[in-house]
């Protein structure tokens, strides 16, 4: 002690509406584990360690984490928190406190966290609200994590006992941590897109980078395309290459509906002129970029 398990696996449901794709499925991918203590203090330790890497987890993924205290329900124990991330379509409404925008991933504190305001609608009361309203924000939120404390409720049940440093036979506290892996992918779109399609973070893109050929038929465009692509392969760069034989409109509107955070996007007038376009898909902005500085500028882009 301590232990903490944890597996990822396909689970089931017989949800009465699925609705919202991946979000509210009878199908689903979870991230459960559970820790095993001694005693409650160190049970709390294990607890707080988890509270703040599922914190970390989601800001590294670009997500904005909001941590309310939550029920326990029919799962037991005297402490629970819920994650919900920021999305304008999400299903509750939250109030918060501003700081909860705001967090260095490097320099979390649980029980700093946990003492900031944060409750869904049906728990939040204006008349008794302990923030001020200038420090009050009201978002949408998805849940993508829930975990719990239940101390010795099912080991005791289980027959699950060790023996402590004194030698006595104690029920080990447990805890349990769930993260909703293929919700989680919903959330993330639903956090980041546009008219135009989806907005990936960096950190969680399943290509970081698309190379459009334009003009497949152009022998020039072709060349550059493809030294551009096999040079970020060869850098372990998971990049998307894009040398369909169809309109320059689709390639375009295609690209940014897949949402890659960079496109290098080459086409003959351009290339006539030595220059390369590359777009932000995050920022929604484009450069031209010369022939010979487009490896070093990408790089130094997806770096940053």
């Amino acid at each position: 002690m301590p232990k903490n398990l944890y597996h990822i696996q396909w689970k089931f449901r017989d949800e009465v509406r699925p609705r919202f794709g991946v979000m509210r499925g009878r199908e689903f991918l979870m991230k459960d584990n559970y820790s095993f203590d001694l005693n409650e203090e160190e049970a709390k330790i294990s607890y707080n360690n988890m509270f703040k890497a599922y914190i970390k987890t989601f800001l590294r993924m670009g997500l904005t984490p909001i941590s309310l205290r939550a029920e326990t329900g029919p799962i037991g124990g005297n402490l629970s928190h819920e994650f919900q991330i920021l999305a304008n379509t999400g299903e509750s409404t939250l109030y918060y406190d501003k700081e909860l925008e705001t967090l260095d991933p490097e320099s979390l504190d649980p029980d700093k966290l946990q003492s900031y305001y944060a409750a869904v609608d049906e728990q939040h009361d204006d008349t008794s609200c302990p923030i001020n309203k200038d420090d009050l924000k009201i978002s949408k939120g998805i849940e993508v994590g829930h975990i719990f404390y239940f101390g010795t409720k099912y080991s005791e049940k289980l027959n699950a006992f060790v023996q402590d440093k004194n030698g006595k036979r104690v029920p080990v506290h447990m805890g349990s941590y769930g993260i909703g892996v293929s919700r989680l992918v919903g959330a993330l779109i639903e956090a980041n897109h546009d008219e135009k399609g989806i907005k990936w973070p960096k950190s969680v893109a399943p290509f970081k980078l698309s190379v459009v050929n334009l003009m497949p038929d152009d022998q020039n465009c072709t060349t550059i395309a493809e030294d551009y692509y096999s040079n970020f392969m060869r850098q372990n760069i998971d990049t998307l290459f894009d040398d369909r034989d169809c309109s320059i409109g689709k390639k375009l509107s295609d690209n940014d509906l897949i949402g890659t955070p960079f496109q290098i996007v080459i086409g003959k007038r351009d290339i006539s002129q030595g220059l390369v376009e590359v777009k932000d898909r995050l920022l929604d902005t484009s450069e031209k970029i010369k022939i010979e500085d487009v490896k070093r500028v990408v790089l130094q882009k997806l770096n940053s």
